[in-house]
């Protein structure tokens, strides 16, 4: 506890990384005010008692699934009728596309190698993409809002315009574009004059601010059985921490496959001797290398089994499709997860390029061949520790189902217990952390540098 309040101490110590989680949190507050802004159209608090009484009518659990995830990476915004429903999301969507186009057409490969500008230049067209996938998605997301409410005769009052005219659909779809496209500017802003990783910021900051009502909710029902409701209670949160150490571990967890380095020195008599680096690297490689990625694919496709109910609404089999708690729907969630897993790290995780750079800048891995071996090496190391890692994610993402019921009673806390969210949330809180603690060490070397300057310089 101690080491912690000094870390805090020494943050704070920092003028320039002070200002920078200052402005961070700026960022976040706007971010946070313009979600609960309603689209003009749309009376706000209609919305919330819509919503409401579509909860207590049983909804749709297959909105816990990638509508849930939309809903939960904008903070609510989404199931709100909010300006910035979108959210990040597009932009995130644009950066996946450009990145797979980026393995099959050859000019975005070339910006890949440009260095800065060619990243530039690949910004420059996900910022352009995300305008597109705004614009396809804005009018889908009015066309779910109207669906949702025109049943309902006694909500008609939450349009302040005819849901089906031209003044309700114009300037609702360029406001969630301009909502998207601010998004995504704070999280640019973030990223470059805060303390970095802005998009994924945004994103953990609308997971976050669903878990207190979540958490709350978990206690009203908990409490209304009983005696037995606190302790109930006090084990979820402590069996929660628990996963969540699981999902740190799952993060950082990695391969380390050991490199030397040949140096080529010029011994006397003019002769080229190969000379062993005393000082063993190491390449490490990620257990979970894709992330959070094969969920999102695998919940972006659990949509067609949901939709095939519609030939056969009879069947009971399909019908559990529908359900994001059903064994149906978490057997062939993990299954695609795991497939997901393989296709994902395989086109990011470049094994060719790393044995060839390897070989370029004179670094071997003991006892195999530099070029194809290595690359060869590489590849089946990946794929034994692929394997793990994709189903230890796949336990991950089913778990929410898995608790559900016969430990948590709601499934708003449920969906805590792993899946997206909860590897995003562990994923960025590392990441910052890593940050702020490299930064603290290199004003630490900074330090020692001046004040040996100082020392030998006499000034």
């Amino acid at each position: 506890m101690k080491e912690f309040i000094q870390t805090l101490k020494n943050i704070w110590s920092l003028k320039e990384l002070r200002e920078k989680i200052l402005f961070t949190l700026g960022i976040i507050l706007v971010y946070r005010f313009a979600s609960y802004i309603s689209l003009p159209a749309i009376n706000l608090a209609e919305v919330g008692d819509l919503l409401e009484h579509y909860k207590n009518q049983g909804g749709n659990k297959q909105g816990a699934g990638l509508l849930g995830l939309l809903s939960s990476f904008t903070g609510g915004a989404f199931s709100h009728a909010s300006v910035m429903a979108l959210g990040i999301m597009p932009y995130i969507s644009a950066s996946i596309i450009v990145q797979l186009m980026g393995m099959a057409i050859p000019y975005l490969q070339k910006l890949q190698k440009d260095g800065e500008s060619g990243r530039n230049t690949l910004n420059q067209i996900t910022r352009w993409l995300t305008i597109g996938v705004c614009l396809v998605q804005a009018p889908s997301y009015l066309t779910s809002i109207t669906q949702l409410f025109l049943p309902y005769a006694q909500f008609q009052s939450a349009y302040y315009v005819e849901p089906n005219s031209i003044m309700f659909w114009l300037p609702s779809i360029v406001i969630l574009v301009g909502g998207s496209v601010f998004a995504m500017w704070l999280g640019e802003k973030i990223t470059d004059k805060g303390i970095g990783n802005g998009i994924s910021i945004l994103i953990m900051v609308g997971i976050l601010s669903r878990l207190p009502e979540a958490f709350v909710q978990e206690m009203a029902v908990q409490n209304g059985k009983g005696g037995m409701g606190s302790i109930m209670i006090l084990i979820e949160v402590l069996f929660w921490m628990l996963v969540v150490l699981l999902a740190v571990i799952l993060s950082v967890a990695v391969r380390k496959i050991p490199i030397q380095y040949v140096s080529r020195a010029q011994a006397r008599g003019g002769v080229n001797r190969n000379l062993m680096q005393g000082a063993r690297q190491w390449i490490p490689l990620k257990v979970n290398a894709a992330g959070v990625m094969p969920i999102i694919f695998a919940q972006a496709l659990m949509f067609v089994p949901g939709l095939l109910t519609k030939f056969d609404e009879s069947n009971t089999f399909l019908a559990g499709f529908k359900n994001v708690f059903s064994w149906q729907y978490n057997v062939l969630f993990a299954l695609l997860i795991i497939i997901f897993s393989f296709f994902y790290t395989a086109i990011t995780i470049p094994v060719n390029q790393m044995a060839d750079d390897l070989k370029r800048n004179g670094g071997l891995i003991p006892k195999v061949r530099p070029g194809k071996e290595t690359a060869d090496y590489l590849d089946d190391i990946l794929s034994k520790i692929t394997l793990p890692g994709a189903i230890f994610l796949s336990i991950f993402a089913v778990l929410p189902a898995i608790v559900h019921g016969s430990f948590v009673q709601t499934d708003a806390f449920a969906l805590f217990f792993g899946g997206t969210s909860l590897l995003i949330m562990v994923g960025v809180i590392l990441d910052t952390v890593q940050q702020i603690n490299t930064y603290l060490l290199n004003h630490h070397y900074d330090g020692l540098m001046q004040s040996k300057l100082s020392r030998s310089t006499g000034y």
